[in-house]
């Protein structure tokens, strides 16, 4: 209770920079200082899959199809699509007009290679390349899928708006391994990336791209509909300092306070310049990540064990404080709330440490150092490592507590090296609800292995066949009977822990208008 009085009181005395008159925007431009959680380290969402990029790519790039605050897969790049042959040919129709930031036109080939090399990060991806025979560019603006066996989920797959986007880029740049970060930002979405006026650890910009060809139909949503930019500029002002950009957001020298520290929520609630809502009702589901590869973790007893000691409960509470009403504590495989959220294995009692500690040594640790990663200027993200932690000392780990940046430490987990040289055990990590909804998008639901995997590389070829079983699946109801069966193979292969849900609202000065719900976009937004 002391620390949240403190910070009340920090973001009240705190002495907010001048951020706005160190911009360098031309006179009269519409300028947006935006507070991300934390810095867009890369730029490359195929490469890095942290929410930061995905931010900055719903800017920069576009997605061939959209999804609309309800969740429904819109045309966006693409004029329509036709499907053939029993559902197994799909052409799809690029609109007119699709230019890049480099004043390329966008072409069916730029599309191909883009898909290409999405579908080797994307676990969505991974399942529609595995389905399709051959995919080309017949001419300029078709882009043709012959499929192995129908693929219904394919606009589901090219809209997703979340982490690992499937963004169209130019072919010479999709021509870049997977596993490389591109050397250039060019994409042809709304707003184009200024790697000129790039600050490492402080700032980002992003201006309004002139050429940009919005959809002339529809509604704006999410990303669906029309993507209509009114602002000139964007300025992502990295603030790791909640009770600063709290401050700043109160003082008006930021417009947009993306995550805003629960502590700190009530304060600016009083403020009646201030709007604080949630615009995604999806929220963010916390994962303790293990390192599959690597000792202690290679060691599915072990696993069990600290699944069987963490609280959800516990964790959650050290996130939102007195918000209560923004946590869920109860959580399976599946965003709570989606169709195939499920009750499947989720009974479990309260942890005993000592007969826990006894569980340890019979999984046969040996002392084994454990590298657990520690973002430290992402609170929500410090908040659950700082439980865990606690949880791991009190089972007799050997705790190697490792705190840095969220974008040094997300690259780190890149990693497949042992902890001697480099390497990592665990860490702790957030999921938004959009991306948990169905085993089509969720990347912890996987068993390929270093092959094809999100970094822990989890082998289990039984979560694999029963992926293969939901895709298989004709109806709905047998999909849930799928996803069930996947939430009870989690409990037993332990990929990652579930930590909870939270609900996160946005900040903002009352003289932005038109902020649509969903993850942050900046289309259809005016500044008074």
């Amino acid at each position: 209770m002391r620390r949240r009085q403190l910070l009340q009181t920090a973001a009240l005395a705190f002495a907010a920079p001048r951020l706005a008159a160190a911009q360098g925007a031309p006179g009269g431009a519409k300028v947006l200082n935006f507070v991300p959680y934390a810095d867009v380290a890369v730029t490359d969402p195929i490469w890095s899959s942290t929410y930061a990029t995905r931010t900055s790519a719903l800017a920069v790039f576009d997605t061939l199809y959209g999804t609309d605050a309800s969740l429904v897969t819109r045309p966006q790049m693409v004029a329509g699509h036709v499907v053939e042959n029993d559902g197994r040919l799909w052409k799809l129709t690029l609109r007119d007009g699709l230019r890049f930031h480099d004043g390329e036109k966008v072409l069916a080939r730029d599309c191909v290679a883009s898909i290409n090399r999405w579908g080797r990060r994307d676990a969505f991806g991974q399942q529609l390349l595995a389905a399709t025979e051959e995919l080309s560019a017949p001419d300029d603006r078709t882009i043709q899928f012959r499929l192995k066996r129908p693929f219904p989920m394919l606009p589901d797959a090219l809209g997703r708006a979340s982490s690992l986007v499937p963004v169209m880029v130019p072919e010479r740049l999709a021509k870049t391994d997977a596993y490389t970060r591109m050397p250039e930002t060019i994409g042809s979405g709304p707003f184009r990336y200024l790697d000129s006026e790039r600050v490492p650890g402080a700032r980002a910009v992003f201006e309004k791209f002139a050429a940009y060809q919005p959809r002339e139909e529809g509604e704006p949503s999410f990303t669906a509909g029309p993507r209509l930019a009114y602002l000139d500029r964007i300025v992502f002002n990295v603030m790791p300092d909640p009770a600063a950009a709290a401050s700043a957001l109160q003082a008006g020298e930021v417009d947009w306070v993306e995550q805003p520290l629960m502590d700190l929520v009530p304060l600016l609630r009083r403020n009646r310049d201030i709007v604080v809502e949630v615009k995604d009702r999806t929220g963010y589901v916390g994962q303790f990540r293990f390192n599959h590869i690597q000792p202690p973790f290679d060691n599915v007893a072990l696993r069990r064990v600290v699944l069987a000691a963490i609280d959800q409960q516990d964790c959650m509470t050290a996130v939102v404080g007195g918000e209560r009403a923004n946590m869920n504590p109860h959580v399976g495989a599946y965003t709570p709330g989606s169709p195939l959220a499920s009750e499947a294995g989720l009974a479990r009692p309260k942890p005993d440490f000592a007969r826990l500690k006894q569980a340890v040594l019979d999984a046969g640790y040996k002392g084994e150092r454990v590298v657990m990663l520690a973002a430290a200027e992402v609170p929500r993200i410090t908040a659950v490592c700082e439980v865990t932690r606690d949880v791991l000392v009190r089972l007799g780990l050997n705790v190697d507590y490792v705190s840095a940046d969220w974008g040094t430490l997300n690259a780190r987990t890149t990693s497949k090296e042992p902890v001697e040289r480099g390497g990592w055990s665990c860490y702790c990590t957030y999921v938004g609800g959009l991306d948990m909804m169905t085993p089509a998008t969720h990347g912890m639901l996987r068993g390929g292995g270093v092959a094809g995997g999100s970094p822990g590389w989890l082998t289990s070829p039984k979560l694999e066949a029963l992926r293969a079983e939901f895709f298989a699946a004709p109806d709905l109801a047998t999909q849930k009977a799928a996803a069930e069966k996947l939430q009870l193979q989690l409990w037993q292969d332990v990929p990652y822990v579930p930590l909870g849900q939270f609900i996160q609202p946005v900040a903002y000065r009352r003289t932005l208008t038109g902020m649509l719900d969903g993850a942050p976009v900046f289309t259809n937004l005016r500044k008074g």
